[in-house]
């Protein structure tokens, strides 16, 4: 089962081809919520309110698949070094663990992975890398602009999984589901110094168009590409999923739930997992009016954005005292 909002304030299920409204229901937030009051799944709450007029999602314009009413309740987080990458990135990496005598951070991070990240069920593995975007302020929907701020010195794309939570009443943790995330990132200024990672981090990101309810796929393969004046000027495929992961879901929840501050009742959180699959890597420059595409067949509907920079502001933000 999969669910969306359409900018036409609709709630969409798609189940295999066919997409429905879902009458009398608000919003994705709402209709979690009443799901997790009701103590019973989300399929189980669309069954109970039945299935409306059908839906052409090839055309439609999608609002964020989920939001909060407040958007400061709403938080934008992720976690990177998880991801094997190809089999030739993988083997290099393995060369360098095993044979250098100095490891950067980065590298030591990626082992920790490699050596603690797949615990046994209910056991705690290694803590990966973390870093916060923001909350709903800096959430796009599909099909908006991804705007850089005018200080940026890049705007790049990162495809990847993202988790959408809801916290219960109780503080208790429910996954609503999975949606492809653009985790919008400035590789040149996280390139100048690896402690430049949070600022680099402090972008708009984009996810949907449609949340997977239900298991995900171990093995997910999709494709990123980058459009620019009607042609493709980059595209590469990537992975995604445990079998191409260094930790487990289950790992990487547990050290992002595991602070009280992210277990507050009705707060909604949406995490990126990780990529192995940059354009930046790959010498690509991108430019203004250029189209992020992430395209994996499990999730349905690409993601696209379309890139654009604020304009550059003069002097320093100033600070007044009261």
């Amino acid at each position: 089962m999969y669910l969306s909002q359409l900018r036409n304030g609709s709630v969409v299920v798609r189940e295999g081809d066919v997409a429905r409204v879902l009458p009398g229901t608000e919003s994705v937030y709402d209709l979690a919520m009443a799901a997790v009051t009701a103590g019973h799944s989300l399929a189980a709450e669309v069954a109970k309110r039945g299935l409306g007029e059908v839906v052409d999602l090839t055309s439609a314009e999608f609002a964020l698949p989920v939001s909060h009413p407040d958007p400061a309740h709403l938080h934008l987080t992720g976690t990177g070094l998880t991801h094997l990458g190809s089999a030739s990135a993988r083997n290099a990496m393995h060369a360098k663990l095993e044979g250098a005598e100095t490891l950067t951070d980065s590298m030591k991070m990626f082992q920790m992975g490699l050596e603690g990240g797949r615990p046994a069920p209910g056991a705690v593995g290694a803590q990966p890398e973390w870093f916060y975007k923001g909350n709903g302020t800096a959430a796009i929907a599909p099909g908006s602009d991804l705007m850089a701020p005018g200080f940026a010195e890049d705007g790049g794309e990162e495809p990847e999984l993202a988790g959408i939570y809801i916290v219960g009443p109780d503080g208790h943790v429910h996954r609503i589901g999975w949606a492809l995330g653009n985790e919008f990132s400035d590789h040149v200024t996280e390139r100048v110094n690896y402690l430049w990672l949070a600022h680099s981090k402090l972008r708009v990101a984009s996810y949907g168009p449609e949340i997977l309810v239900g298991d995900l796929p171990a093995d997910i393969r999709g494709t990123s590409r980058i459009h620019r004046d009607g042609k493709v000027l980059w595209e590469k495929p990537f992975l995604s999923g445990e079998a191409n992961m260094s930790h487990t879901f289950a790992n990487l929840e547990h050290h992002h739930f595991k602070y009280d501050i992210f277990r507050q009742p009705g707060d909604l959180h949406v995490h990126f997992f990780g990529t192995a699959t940059l354009s930046f890597a790959d010498g690509v420059k991108t430019q203004e009016g250029d189209t992020f595409e992430i395209a994996v067949p499990d999730f349905g509907q690409p993601l696209k954005n379309r890139l654009t920079f604020a304009p550059r502001a003069e002097g320093t933000t100033q600070v007044s005292a009261l």
